[in-house]
């Protein structure tokens, strides 16, 4: 086959298949003797895998596992998916709970959170929210929320209003929008304008939603590919059996 064809059936440039090639996502491509490259159908299917995964997963999640694929870790690289379809199902959960608090009138929710508890450490909002504390630290720098310092330890203190504030951070930055639009979510939520804020953390989902239909696609490409690399004795051509099977 040619990297023209190749092209036009993964719908990207011939320059983005060669870089694919330089970044070792593929078999060595053979050359004829005229010096052109000689793309065969398992090439193809590679291709096609990059580019569906490339819109599921990242980038960086491609370049880590093609190669793994190239040397026959077959299930190390099931697992590394299903690991991050593990991560994809937390944060929609997580985008479902910010949606569910923004139901709440803003007081409400205070009171109710107050009477959980009236403070909570970085480490604590960091579990609630599932992020790095590393991230609030962050967020603190570009003043998008003021936690107190307690009186002797130094140590932060974050109200049920910080937290708040955090889960709307969260929400909003992991739909990619800039910072700018964040100041403009928290403004609003703060002048009581929950439902464009409600709004966009319901665009989160949307996004979120989206990214699982594409992994889906992907997964169809994946299956393709592993069938023209993996050999018969293969465990990815192993009939699957249940544990019930094993007993007689």
């Amino acid at each position: 086959m040619k990297g023209i064809d190749i092209a036009r059936l993964c719908h990207v440039s011939t320059s983005t298949l060669k870089h694919y090639e330089e970044w070792g996502l593929v078999p060595e491509v053979p050359r004829s003797n005229n010096g052109y490259r000689e793309y065969s159908n398992i090439h193809a299917a590679y291709f096609q895998c990059i580019v569906k995964m490339n819109i599921g997963f990242g980038m960086k999640f491609v370049r880590e596992v093609m190669p793994m694929l190239q040397n026959g870790e077959t299930i190390q690289v099931l697992w590394r998916i299903n690991e991050a379809q593990t991560v994809l199902q937390k944060e929609r959960r997580q985008a479902e709970q910010v949606v569910e608090m923004l139901e709440v009138e803003e007081v409400e929710w205070f009171e109710r959170s107050r009477k959980k508890k009236a403070y909570y450490t970085i480490g604590e909002v960091a579990e609630i929210a599932g992020i790095a504390p590393s991230a609030i630290r962050h967020w603190e720098k570009e003043e998008l929320i003021t936690p107190i310092r307690h009186d002797e330890s130094g140590y932060r203190l974050y109200s049920p209003e910080d937290v708040r504030r955090v889960l709307i951070i969260r929400t909003v930055s992991r739909a990619a929008w800039s910072l700018d639009i964040v100041r403009e979510v928290l403004s609003e939520t703060e002048n009581q304008h929950i439902k464009r804020a409600k709004e966009m953390a319901l665009q989160s989902l949307k996004y979120i939603d989206q990214k699982l239909i594409a992994r889906m696609k992907a997964f169809k490409a994946l299956t393709e590919l592993l069938d023209l690399i993996t050999n018969e004795s293969d465990i990815w051509n192993e009939e699957p059996r249940g544990y019930m099977d094993k007993l007689f």
